[in-house]
Parts: C-alpha cells; sequence; structure tokens
C-alpha cells in the first residue's frame, strides 16, 4: 500500500471544508485579514491538492477595512446541492454570517447572502425533503453550543427561530458544527476544546435534525492531545465519502518547530482515513489520531504540475498564491506600469498599523526553504523603505529592506517583537539587490547581495518569536514583498522576481 504525507496543505490553510462532485473534491479554508479571501482547491485523489481560485474576490463580498489582526474570515463551509456550490462563512469584521453561491468552483461567486443568526463557524445542510438547515456556534439564549435554524436558500431568509442543539461533551469553545445524514442518523460534529492543545472532534446523532443528540460512546473520535507526536492540535475538521464507498476526515493541526512547543506556520490542513464501528459510529485516522505518515487513498494517483521556484511576474494576473493584508489601497501595486515586474507603491501605511500597507505576500509552508527577490528601489524620500517580511501581524515581524536615512540609501535589517525593536542598518550601493531569505526550523537568516559580490548576512531571528503561541492570533507567516512611504507617496519598488524554493 502506498503512503502520504501529514500536512496535505501545508502553511497557514486553517479550518478545512470538504465536498464531493462526482470523482471531484474541492475544499476552502480560512483567511481572516487576507485578501482575497478563502483559497479554494481542487483534488481527484484527496491527497493532492491544487488552488483553482478564490471564493471572495471583491471589495463587497469582503471588506476588510475594520478587521483587525486575526479578523475578517473565519471557518467556511463548502457543499455542493441541485448544481450549485455553497460556501458559509463568516466575516466578523463586517456583517457577521453569509453565504455566496456560483455553478462553477472557479466562480464567478455571487454577493454575499446573509443569515441573521449570531455566531461563527456557520455550515449548511441540504436534507432529503427540501429543507435546508443553517448551524453555527454561538454563546446564546442557552449558553454557549450549537444552534440552528432553517432558511430559504435563495434569499438566506430564516423560516424557524434559532434552536439551541448541542453544546457538547463538556470541552471549551464547542464550535465548527458540521450536520450529515448517513444510514438514517442526523449526525452532528463539532470541534471542542478550543483550537489549542487540548482540541478535539466529538459527534452526536439522533433520528430528528434538532435532536436530542445522544453523544458517541467513544468521544473523542479525533485528538492528537497529550501525544508525543509531530503533530498536534488536530480538530475542526469535516467528513466526506470518496467515490469508492470510503470515507475520509480533513481536519487542521500544527506542527510545532521544537521543544517547548510553538508553531509558526499556521494552522494547517491534514488528511485522515475514517472508520465505522459495528454499532454506526466513526472513527478518525488511527484510533482517533493523526500520523505524519498514512496509508492512502484506494484512488488513482493524480499529481499536478509541478510548480515553479521563481515568479517572475511576466504574467497578467498574480498567481494565486499571492494575498494582499486586507484591501490592498488602489494604486499600492502594478504587474502593468513596469512590465516583468511587480511594482509597489508604498503609502502611509506601515507594516506596524492594523490597515493596508503596500504587501503582496505567500504563506510560508515549510520549514525549510530558501526565499528571495531582486527589487530595485531609490527611495527620494528620508523614511521611505521597501523590501520583504517575515510576517506574522503588525506587533511580530522581521523586516530586509532598502530604507533612505538621512539623505542616504541604506540596507536595514529589523526585528519587531511585542514592544521589543532591533534595528541594524548598513550602507547600500545604488542599483537593484537580491535579498535573501533562508527558513530553518528555528531561524531565519536575512541576506542581501548587490552585483558581483557575494550575498552579506546583516542578520537573523528565531522562529519562535513569530509564533502563534508567542504573538497570538489564528493565523501563520507571510512572507511579503512590501513598501512603506510615511509621507504617504514615494518612489516605486520594482521587484524582477521572486523565488520560494522548498527544501523539506
Amino acid at each position: 500500500m502506498k503512503n502520504y504525507t501529514n500536512p496535505v496543505i501545508p502553511g497557514f490553510y486553517p479550518d478545512p471544508s470538504i465536498c464531493r462532485v462526482n470523482e471531484d473534491y474541492y475544499l476552502v479554508t480560512s483567511t481572516f485579514e487576507y485578501f482575497p479571501g478563502i483559497p479554494l482547491f481542487h483534488s481527484k485523489d484527496l491527497v493532492n491538492w491544487r488552488q483553482i481560485g478564490h471564493v471572495l474576490t471583491s471589495v463587497e463580498q469582503l471588506p476588510l477595512a475594520n478587521a483587525g489582526s486575526s479578523g475578517g474570515i473565519y471557518a467556511p463551509t463548502i457543499r455542493h446541492h441541485d448544481g450549485w456550490f455553497y460556501v458559509v462563512t463568516t466575516n466578523v469584521s463586517g456583517g457577521g454570517n453569509f453565504y455566496v453561491r456560483s455553478r462553477q468552483p472557479e466562480g464567478p461567486w455571487s454577493a454575499p447572502i446573509f443569515v441573521a443568526q449570531d455566531g461563527i463557524d456557520p455550515s449548511l445542510f441540504f436534507d432529503d425533503d427540501g429543507h435546508v438547515y443553517f448551524q453555527s456556534a454561538s454563546n446564546g439564549a442557552e449558553g454557549e453550543g450549537i444552534y440552528q435554524c432553517e432558511i430559504d436558500i435563495l434569499t438566506g431568509h430564516k423560516l424557524t427561530e434559532s434552536q439551541f442543539i448541542w453544546r457538547g461533551t463538556g470541552g471549551a469553545a464547542p464550535e465548527a458544527p458540521h450536520l450529515y445524514k448517513i444510514n438514517g442518523f442526523y449526525y452532528l460534529m463539532i470541534a471542542e476544546g478550543g483550537t489549542e492543545y487540548g482540541h478535539m472532534e466529538t459527534i452526536a446523532r439522533s433520528t430528528d435534525p434538532y435532536g436530542p443528540f445522544a453523544p458517541c460512546p467513544h468521544n473523542p473520535i479525533l485528538s492528537n492531545r497529550s501525544m508525543k507526536s509531530s503533530i498536534h492540535a488536530t480538530g475542526h475538521a469535516d467528513l466526506v465519502q470518496a467515490h469508492d464507498g470510503r470515507w475520509w476526515a480533513v481536519c487542521l493541526g500544527i506542527r510545532p518547530a521544537s521543544y517547548p512547543m510553538r508553531h509558526h506556520l499556521g494552522r494547517e490542513t491534514f488528511l485522515a482515513p475514517v472508520s465505522w464501528t459495528s454499532d454506526g459510529w466513526p472513527i478518525m485516522g488511527h484510533n482517533g489520531q493523526i500520523e505524519p505518515v498514512m496509508t492512502r487513498p484506494q484512488l488513482p494517483e493524480a499529481r499536478w504540475p509541478y510548480k515553479a521556484i521563481r515568479d517572475d511576474f511576466d504574467k497578467p494576473s498574480l498567481g494565486l498564491d499571492w494575498i494582499f493584508l486586507r484591501n490592498p489601497a488602489p494604486g499600492s501595486w502594478s504587474l502593468n506600469e513596469q512590465p516583468g515586474h511587480l511594482v509597489l507603491r508604498g503609502n502611509a501605511m506601515s507594516l506596524n498599523d492594523s490597515g493596508n500597507p503596500a504587501f503582496v505576500g505567500r504563506r510560508l509552508s515549510h520549514f525549510l526553504c530558501n526565499i528571495a527577490a531582486k527589487m530595485n528601489f531609490e527611495p527620494t524620500h528620508d523614511g521611505d523603505e521597501a523590501g520583504l517580511t517575515v510576517h506574522m501581524n503588525e506587533n511580530y515581524h522581521y523586516d530586509l529592506a532598502i530604507k533612505r536615512i538621512d539623505g542616504q540609501k541604506k540596507m536595514i535589517f529589523r526585528r519587531t517583537v511585542g514592544s521589543l525593536r532591533t534595528e541594524e542598518i548598513q550602507d547600500c550601493g545604488a542599483g537593484p539587490a537580491i535579498l535573501q531569505i533562508q527558513a530553518q526550523r528555528d531561524t531565519f537568516t536575512f541576506s542581501v547581495q548587490q552585483g558581483s559580490t557575494t550575498a552579506a548576512i546583516l542578520g537573523s531571528g528565531e522562529t519562535h518569536l513569530l509564533s502563534t503561541e508567542v504573538a497570538g492570533g489564528f493565523t501563520g507567516i507571510i512572507m511579503a514583498m512590501y513598501a512603506h512611504a510615511p509621507s504617504g507617496e514615494g518612489a516605486p519598488s520594482m521587484f524582477d522576481w521572486f523565488d520560494y524554493e522548498p527544501l523539506d
């Protein structure tokens, strides 16, 4: 039997949800304050995934002006019914729970259709009799737990009042509900324990979609808590029956880089087989645990084309890996201003602000990798800077940049760790520079090369100082090109290419 390696989608891709249409599988994840929102992946074999688009691609669908760090879009659910794809989610910074729909997974997706039920982590269930049920996790009139109503799927209007249906097994933060109908039972699966080291997945069932729900006698059905494992915090799962009849689950998990346990890649997407007991209860993974290497699905392997290391910015649009920090400011980036280059124009927003600086980044998805970019930037005003950032949030980031200081062009390396900041400054010559970051499990090393000289190391920073355990929040590290002009308008920074070379 062949194996696969977890995570199947590495890097900051949390809260996965999955659906199947014939022999095709589609998966979505959370994006929080980043834009476009909700990446959509496609697979033929559940192991090899390729991003084919984003669900929320306009400011009208995804306003992020009020989204602070780890605000914005929380956990989505994807479902397919009667020829339509539906993605339901929460914008915690603007509007609440809503869904969009499309005939094609690549889009275009509709304008948001809002549902007047509080909470987060919404889900949809289409019953055989035409009823459509909407679930969310909320702290409502009957306490913290899962609430449900019926909706008109065309309008989002509630057809019933919201009703409390289950509070889980006693773990903290009962959330991420998904309702399924399997062999005559309604199964309600949720996450408990918080998206932390005590995370777990539990399930209950009933003969009625409103319950009462009887909990599984061997809950939790998934948890890596208290395990000596490279994988922790597993939970927030979704079930799918493959086209060969077998069942699988996708879920989130984390991979701490070292001890004491701290993770900086974010919450990632994992895959686990699902078996069923003789009395009809699911068990995920190996006795409820996910392992780094597991037996792959018995489906024909379907690999996607190899992804190039270098982006030359010679296409008319950015690749799907690239994301912005909140809605990008008009005029802050261009692929047309200097053909074959990504041009950034800094504004008054810096990396230390909860705003929308000139920022184009991609997720750090590997412990070991080399990142490099060739940039031409001749700053014209003191304080203007542009370069690369290893970015967790506005209070935790490492920056390698060219900056104008007292009328001189300088190269700087900056560490921002909460209220602590260090900055190292060196002379910088005229012309382009190649900015380089070497990522290892414990350390980022920053260097710069100009002309024919060898690369000079400017400094390093520990990975754990940008980890979730230190920096907080729900996201992962983004490796980004950025620019900042304190006056609000500065010279363009022109990026000729960007390399992302995985080494692990």
